[in-house]
């Protein structure tokens, strides 16, 4: 017990249970071997006794050296103790694993004198109603990190209690009172109702005001609330003495499960002002219902970025409802809108803060206010936003690409009807002039529909290992050009650089695009500069709704001295057709081509920039691993190059093409040639055509996307009776656009739309080649 335990004060001797169990199992150990000597007793049983005898004198040397160590124990804890903390103020104890008490200081015995009970968590019962489940996770955090503490609410107050793992096993408790609440607030002396709560709605505390307001003490939040779980923020209904009573609710979370509970009374008949409106630790305004704000609490003001707002109207504070504020506001205030929540906008300078606005009807000395509760929805916008950019983006780009599938058909038919014409005239025609132009315009308008199938990542790229300063070096001539006299030009390189896999001719462009909007940036004159860096995340860097993997990446930063880029236009420069210079002046889609090649290629493209000060653009590419070189170390070799060892004329073609003005072109300018041409407008048209045994097919040229079964859909199903026939794919998106889920064609090459007549058959040409060579 508490009053036998080793206390710090010198000479004080007391006897232990220990003690007197020890001399009572030695007594009858001793008497169980003495007893055959003494009485006339059979030999079997004399010999029982003394085994009884000697077994006990076996528990009496455990008891023996059990006791000598737990004195050990005592002795050692007295010895660190004493002069320690025995003239500490707080009660302090020492005990073993088991919670066995050793030593307690001065403070201990005094504010637990009377207590019966030798171990800590029977001591602690007169404070705690559970003391061993705090003890448990205490001692448990101890052992993991040499000490453990918490704040407790009791019905008497707060207290602390803390534990340190000394170095034999044992473990000093300190018990200290709290008598001030945090943030300098005194529980019972605050004006507003306030109760702590536990994690399964125990009431553990509750202030005088809560006392008053209720009219008794209550156990749980469900004597209290008519209904579950509370809803902070919001008017609930606590049951008190005199009747129904609606509170609005503000709820403070402590930690380890508790919270504490903020009270405020509402839409009550004339009662008066608010009591604790201000020391409230959630944002409150008081309003007219004809918008006109009468009073804001301290939270209030720092959300909304305000030091005053007394006969300011609401609608200069926040905006953002669609509709006019008043209407809003005398709908509520006349009981005819439902108490639902409005997502508004903070009208600041300074950084964008959206709030989540739920009004209450209240009534002052006779005259109907409403009670407007703020929580910060800056978060949940934020995330809204990005969310829905995210799905803007997405819907762009799918209407990109397929905006430039179509054109690419209809520019198909367009130049390579062109080309027969230029068949058919020579240079001294009077049409082949307007010829001609018709044709460059139609490669201007393929330019233009590559950069739309840039965007949405499904543009035919060549990649290569590149070193970016290589590149650079190359383009700094261009580059020049491009920036004028008045911008200076300025590279700078890591001299450690690394090696990229991407396109070149693509790379470049995306750097002229970066380099031209800088020079537009500084009509007055400045520096560009472009400087590479090889960097190492260790953790992914996240930003702009991006997230960036760890690993090495070669980092492209392109910034200027410019006008800069207002935050509102900031998040929209990747966007097509979107621009911030005047009509004619661009075309919108240099930075969104810019973006597509990066993405294409698995880099990332972030922008900052300031208004008055500046533009940066960082690109990152990831590094080109050398272990993955013999995939690559064959050079690409455009089809144009491979040299055809068959001649025109040589071999049926089947050609499968929904679009018919580029089948019409197609068939022709493969007859032209000599080829034998079959024609199928579908792929289930093909296969039919395909089921004559008799008939001999040396290649297919099929377009990727069309109506019902699609291009290598068919195309695999006739390879299985036709194994070695050549495949030519043609199609409007980018080589990588279809079947990334499907096995390779075998035997097939790509040709991407628009294509001209000799590209085509020079492609056909190469396939018929690799079958005769």
């Amino acid at each position: 017990m508490i009053g036998r335990a080793t206390s710090i004060v010198p000479n004080l001797k007391v006897e232990t249970p220990e003690q007197a169990r020890l001399v009572a199992t030695f007594v009858l150990s001793l008497l169980f071997v003495v007893l055959p000597w003494i009485l006339p007793l059979p030999d079997w049983i004399g010999r029982a006794l003394v085994a009884v005898g000697l077994t006990l004198g076996g528990v009496a040397a455990l008891i023996f050296v059990q006791t000598r160590m737990r004195q050990g124990a005592r002795a050692m804890a007295s010895e660190l103790l004493s002069g320690f903390i025995d003239k500490d103020a707080s009660p302090s104890f020492v005990t073993d694993d088991e919670g066995l008490i050793h030593a307690c200081n001065t403070a201990a015995m005094k504010r637990f004198e009377g207590t019966e009970s030798e171990t800590i968590s029977g001591t602690l019962r007169s404070v705690l109603a559970n003391p061993s489940a705090v003890l448990f996770r205490l001692q448990s955090r101890a052992k993991l990190e040499g000490s453990g503490r918490e704040d407790i609410v009791t019905r008497r107050g707060h207290l602390r209690l803390s534990v340190h793992e000394m170095a034999n096993g044992s473990f000093l408790w300190r018990v200290e009172d709290l008598g001030e609440r945090p943030a300098g607030r005194t529980a019972d002396t605050n004006p507003v109702p306030m109760i702590s709560v536990g994690r399964t709605g125990a009431v553990l505390f509750m202030n005088e005001a809560a006392r008053s307001l209720i009219g008794e003490r209550v156990k749980s939040t469900e004597r209290l609330f008519t209904s579950l779980p509370v809803i902070p923020g919001r008017l609930n209904t606590i049951m008190t003495k005199s009747g129904a009573v609606e509170v609005l609710v503000s709820e403070h979370g402590r930690g380890q499960g508790r919270s504490e509970l903020y009270f405020m009374k509402a839409a009550v008949e004339d009662s008066g002002p608010h009591t604790g409106f201000e020391s409230l630790p959630v944002p409150l305004l008081k309003v007219r219902p004809g918008g006109e704000v009468l009073s804001v609490n301290r939270m209030a003001m720092r959300l909304l970025g305000i030091e005053q707002a007394e006969g300011v109207q609401l609608g200069q504070l926040m905006e953002g409802l669609g509709r006019p504020m008043n209407d809003w506001l005398q709908e509520t205030a006349k009981g005819l809108a439902p108490h639902k929540s409005e997502f508004l906008r903070v009208s600041r300078d300074d950084k964008e803060v959206f709030v989540q606005v739920t009004l209450t009807r209240v009534i002052e000395e006779g005259e109907p206010l409403l009670m407007a509760v703020l929580n910060d929805a800056t978060e949940l916008k934020t995330l809204e936003a990005q969310f829905a950019q995210s799905q803007k983006m997405q819907a762009i780009g799918q209407l990109a690409g397929g905006v430039a599938h179509d054109f690419n058909n209809l520019l198909t038919a367009i130049s390579g009807h062109c080309d027969l014409l230029l068949l058919r005239h020579d240079q001294g025609d009077q049409d082949y002039g307007d010829l001609i132009q018709i044709h460059e315009n139609a490669n201007r308008a393929a330019a233009l529909v590559s950069q739309l199938l840039a965007f949405s990542r499904k543009q035919t790229l060549q990649p290569e290992v590149l070193d970016v300063r290589e590149t650079l070096s190359d383009l700094t001539h261009l580059l020049n050009r491009l920036v004028g006299e008045k911008v200076s030009l300025t590279l700078s390189h890591d001299p450690v650089m690394r090696s990229i896999r991407a396109d070149k001719r693509q790379l470049e462009q995306v750097l002229m695009n970066l380099v031209v909007n800088a020079r537009d940036a500084m009509p007055q004159g400045g520096e560009i500069r472009v400087e590479t860096e090889v960097v190492v995340l260790d953790t992914a860097l996240e930003r702009d709704r991006a997230v960036v993997p760890p690993g090495e990446w070669v980092t492209i930063q392109v910034s200027d001295e410019g006008t800069g880029i207002s935050p509102d236009k900031l998040q929209k420069v990747f966007e097509p057709f979107y621009t911030t210079k005047r009509t004619g002046e661009g075309t919108g889609l240099g930075l969104s081509t810019a973006y597509g090649i990066i993405k294409q290629t698995g880099g990332f493209i972030f922008v900052d920039s300031t208004l008055n000060q500046g533009t940066k653009f960082m690109l990152y590419f990831p590094v080109f691993r050398s272990d993955a070189a013999s995939e690559d170390s064959e050079p690409e070799v455009s089809i144009k190059t491979k040299v055809a060892a068959a001649q025109h004329g040589e071999g049926v073609v089947l050609l499968v093409e929904d679009e018919a003005p580029v089948r019409a072109f197609a068939s022709r300018a493969l007859r032209m040639r000599g080829y034998t041409v079959l024609e199928a407008e579908s792929a289930e048209e093909a296969l039919d055509t395909l089921e004559d045994p008799n008939l001999s097919v040396d290649v297919f040229v099929t377009d990727v996307i069309m109506p019902g079964m699609d291009g290598p859909t068919w195309v695999r199903k006739a390879l299985q009776e036709r194994p070695g026939t050549k495949v030519v794919f043609v199609s409007g998106y980018s080589e990588g656009a279809f079947g990334d889920a499907e096995p390779d064609v075998p035997n097939s090459v790509f040709l991407a739309k628009p294509f001209s007549l000799s590209q085509l058959t020079e492609t056909v040409q190469s396939q018929l080649g690799e079958i005769t060579g």
